[in-house]
């Protein structure tokens, strides 16, 4: 059987966090659920992460995924292996993936061909390489006609080697038993006293067995990141890399500046989005849609013809025809219907919204169920909270609800019914009722002069006039 063993031991100095590397993000997600991913997506069935620093960090975030092992030492790559030799000892016949998880950008393309050419050439072990226009400071892949005879590292390489552009990507696929003979024969005797699994290709070659080389179409394979700014080059990477699966499906950008949309997220033809646009998680936005500018959707489904102007929304459902905007703030559980428009400054938690109804500016409505075609006024506020526990208000078909209404809940407005402006609503309101809350209107003429009367006088008193 064919497995893999992700190296995710690394702690990132440079990076200056408790975080082991491989857990640093690239476009929302570990760079180790990147190569997970890949490794997933290819087929192969059996994984090993090993883990060093904060092991407990990826184990958690593992769960039951995936089988672990841990490196207590940090004494090298061929190390590193060394401690999933249980992992391989489990199943020998087939071959085994060797990849660093903090290298995001292999694909599942690349491992499976690696395979196919690994297992045709009858290779011991096969690199996975690849070309690039810079290779300065990665290790040359020198070939001959039946394979490769070796890597050779940027300091060790002669004036001829260093214009070689083939590099190593840190990703191999060995024979599960000969990675075990092999790693049982790499020492570390070296300036860092470490094993390097490097190592295993001399070795190997010296033992009179093959070792091959696989070069990748995708020159990203070889991108890691050391330190905040290889992280920023990473993430940029990646996210123009979603912006071109996306303009190639119809998506329409003005302007790449501040966009940024997650690997998880479809987004329809004819939409177009704007600056300033955040898409995370599970997001799904229709056709033809406006979004932006500087919005914010995490796990939202968007229907189609949409527009959506500055607007956070999480966790929520936005059907067909919808305006919102701007500054809107669409919380979790919320669905809002076809057809409704949603002004500025408004505020939606955990609501059912109905078709065709109006929520223009300065409300907020949560934890509430709103019929269709209903108007709410500026100010509304659906108070849902009595300090003990959270209740639902709702509202009626094509009910009116008056500025400045607070429904005080639990409590029920029934069809066609209105509230005056400035109502509070303790109660049940009858279909096609109106609520009127007016208290006293008390005049008081000639308030003003006296106020200001009383503090001139005050004023000459202390001499501040």
């Amino acid at each position: 059987m064919n497995q893999a063993v992700i190296l995710a031991g690394g702690q990132g100095k440079r990076m200056h966090a408790p975080i082991p590397k491989p857990m640093f993000r690239v476009l929302g997600e570990p760079m180790l659920e990147w190569v997970l991913g890949a490794c997933e997506a290819a087929g192969l069935p059996r994984i090993c992460v090993v883990t060093g620093y904060e092991a407990k960090q990826i184990e958690d975030y593992l769960g039951d995924r995936c089988a672990t092992a841990y490196q207590a030492e940090r004494l090298g790559t061929g190390h590193a292996v060394m401690q999933a030799i249980p992992f391989l000892e489990e199943d020998t016949d087939g071959s085994t993936l060797v990849l660093c998880g903090d290298a995001p950008f292999i694909d599942s393309e690349t491992i499976q061909e690696a395979l196919k050419l690994h297992i045709a050439g009858e290779n011991a072990v096969t690199v996975i390489t690849a070309k690039v226009a810079e290779p300065f400071g990665y290790g040359r892949i020198l070939r001959t006609e039946n394979g490769i005879s070796g890597i050779v590292e940027e300091k060790d390489a002669t004036d001829v080697q260093r214009q070689i552009r083939e590099i190593n990507s840190g990703c191999y696929w060995f024979r599960t038993a000969d990675l075990i003979t092999l790693l049982g024969r790499i020492t570390n005797e070296n300036n860092q006293h470490e094993y390097y699994l490097t190592d295993t290709i001399a070795i190997a070659l010296e033992s009179g067995l093959r070792a091959g080389a696989y070069c990748s179409d995708n020159p990203n394979v070889v991108l890691g990141a050391n330190d905040r700014q290889g992280l920023l080059r990473l993430n940029e990477a990646a996210r123009m890399a979603e912006l071109r699966r996306h303009m190639a499906n119809g998506v329409g950008l003005v302007c790449t500046d501040g966009i940024i949309i997650e690997r998880g997220v479809e987004i329809g033809a004819g939409t177009e989005i704007l600056p300033g646009t955040i898409m995370r998680g599970k997001t799904t936005v229709g056709e033809n849609c406006t979004v932006g500018p500087n919005c914010l959707l995490e796990n939202t489904t968007v229907g189609d013809n949409v527009q959506l102007n500055t607007v956070q929304a999480y966790d929520s459902v936005i059907d067909s025809g919808v305006t919102v905007g701007p500054f809107v703030h669409i919380r979790p559980g919320s669905h809002i219907h076809s057809g409704v428009h949603i002004g500025d400054f408004v505020e939606i938690k955990n609501s059912e919204i109905g078709e065709g109804t109006a929520i223009a500016h300065l409300a907020y409505i949560g934890d509430s169920d709103v019929g269709r075609r209903v108007n709410i006024g500026c100010g509304t506020v659906t108070v849902n909270f009595d300090g003990v526990k959270k209740s639902r208000c709702t509202i009626g078909d094509h009910a009116f609800v008056g500025c400045n209404t607070n429904l005080i809940a639990p409590v029920s407005l029934g069809k066609d019914c209105y509230t005056a402006a400035g109502t509070t609503v303790t109660t049940d309101i009858p279909d096609y009722a109106l609520a009127i809350d007016r208290g006293v209107l008390q005049i008081k003429e000639g308030y003003s002069l006296r106020k200001y009367a009383k503090k001139k006088a005050a004023s000459e008193e202390d001499g501040t006039v």
